[in-house]
């Protein structure tokens, strides 16, 4: 029989028996007889994980047990095991920070956790005092997602801190949190949250669909989870969207959406979500309109600059020379004098180039990162051009590609754009404009085909609904945005 299995024996010798077997080799893990009662002739056990629980102090077992079970004015002694076992027995553990536990598996489960278990004998069940103090990352500004105006608070690894970060926000009982768990060692704990009277019930059953066959999955970020709900795992598209700011996430809760948060996971994971959102950003709604919409233009024209403009200048100076200008082609036939390499060569080497500082400067401690990004660039831009392995020309379309890319609010989608320029280039540089086309309609078909959830991907736009278009051509103003009550439309089945 496993520990799991073991009821709490009314014996103090054969429980410390159980948990010292299961804690074999377990170092970290404190066992500390103890004596209690008017002649100390009462025996008892404390058990804790010393690096879960920094500064354990025995002595508030006495002090706290003595308080609970006190239950004439004036008296001061210590109670006695039956007196202890009558008073949770019949319901103390309800209202105080204790929790009854009846097996061996619960107490063990709960030392883990970060709790003090105290075993009693002569009584066959046993107490969980929370006294976890481990260190927590502050509550600071998200690095991913620095704004100019709003707020400047981010999500940390604690799922109680970061759900109390929404609820502050969400007064209201409406807001719902459902507790999970995943993984046969991890046993992570996760949990969905959602506004009752906002979400859509179709969506919510289909969420808690997918998430109930993941039990056993040692997850260890919400990232993974997303992974195994989303529809297409091989697609370079993200289907949910990953944020660590709390407006953010409030905002899409009042949208009608699903927020899953995880123990020691950072950030937040929302669905289901439309393509258009990822080029929406959280300062979006803190600026005025005209100025939001703009840049959400802005925004637009920057994920075409970095999908096709390699591409485009391979087709362009490849296959159809004739469309372009006769003083910028001559331009560009004079800086191309002397390269010993194709247009496609010379695109892909310094794409390649220029990920591969990207990567470094991600990679590499902040403090110098950014530097070896932006210094590595003008360096082996200038040695390509002195080398003569690039033409000033493609330096140029390159870095623009590169600036473009930045510009995109989702880091997730920016490096779906930088996969596909690679094939991208590849057709335009067999088939010219027409690859470039033919590449162009393929991913937009795949968008077309994409769900997220089981919702389009697409939405509004295909299939097209005319009242959420308001919000996504343009930032649409609060008033007309709340007016219009978009909140609730969201993701209607079709």
């Amino acid at each position: 029989m496993s520990a799991t299995d073991i009821p709490i024996a009314a014996e103090l010798a054969d429980n410390l028996r159980a948990v010292n077997e299961a804690f074999a080799a377990c170092h970290d893990i404190v066992v500390h007889p103890y004596r209690y009662g008017n002649s100390l002739s009462h025996d008892m056990a404390v058990v804790y994980c010393e690096t879960l629980i920094r500064q354990p102090d025995v002595s508030i077992v006495k002090s706290v047990l003595l308080n609970l079970v006190r239950e004439m004015p004036g008296e001061t002694e210590i109670a006695s095991v039956d007196r202890i076992a009558a008073f949770f027995e019949r319901g103390g553990a309800s209202y105080k920070p204790f929790e009854l536990l009846n097996g061996i598996g619960q107490a063990v489960r709960s030392v883990v956790e970060g709790r003090m278990v105290l075993l009693f004998d002569g009584w066959n069940k046993a107490l969980g005092f929370d006294a976890l103090s481990i260190e927590r990352r502050a509550v600071t500004e998200p690095s991913s997602e620095a704004v100019i105006s709003g707020p400047r608070e981010g999500t940390i690894e604690d799922l109680h801190t970061n759900i109390g970060l929404l609820r502050v926000r969400l007064s209201t009982p409406e807001f719902k949190i459902e507790m999970y768990e995943t993984g046969t060692h991890t046993k992570q704990k996760f949990v969905l949250g959602y506004l009752q009277n906002v979400v859509q019930p179709e969506l919510l059953a289909e969420l808690k669909r997918r998430v109930s066959v993941i039990d056993r999955t040692e997850a260890l970020d919400v990232t993974y989870i997303r992974e195994l709900i989303e529809d297409a795992v091989y697609s370079p598209f993200p289907q949910y969207r990953i944020t660590e700011r709390p407006d953010v996430a409030v905002s899409s809760l009042l949208e009608g959406k699903i927020v899953i948060m995880m123990e020691g996971s950072g950030t937040i994971l929302i669905c289901p979500i439309k393509f258009t959102e990822l080029f929406q950003s959280a300062e979006d709604y803190y600026q005025r309109t005209i100025i939001s919409t703009l840049v959400r233009w802005l925004r637009v024209i920057a994920f075409v600059i970095a999908l096709t403009l390699p591409s485009l200048y391979i087709a362009l100076s490849t296959f159809h020379p004739e469309l372009i200008p006769s003083n910028l082609l001559l331009a560009m036939l004079d800086t191309r004098e002397g390269i010993p390499f194709p247009a496609f060569v010379e695109a892909v080497l310094m794409q390649f180039f220029f990920e591969l500082l990207r990567e470094a400067g991600i990679r590499l401690p902040r403090p110098i990162g950014s530097s070896v990004s932006i210094v590595g660039a003008l360096i082996i831009g200038d040695a390509a051009i002195s080398a003569g392995i690039a033409s000033p020309i493609m330096v140029v379309v390159v870095a623009l590609t590169g600036i473009a890319s930045f510009s995109i609010p989702q880091y997730e989608i920016a490096i779906a754009l930088r996969i596909l320029s690679f094939p991208l280039m590849i057709m335009a540089f067999f088939l010219g404009g027409f690859g470039l086309m033919i590449g162009f309609i393929l991913i937009l078909l795949h968008l077309t085909c994409l769900r997220s959830l089981g919702q389009p991907y697409l939405a509004p736009i295909a299939p097209l609904r005319p009242l959420q278009l308001f919000d996504v051509i343009v930032r649409a103003p609060l008033k007309e945005r709340f007016r219009l009550s978009k909140r609730r439309k969201f993701a209607r089945p079709d």
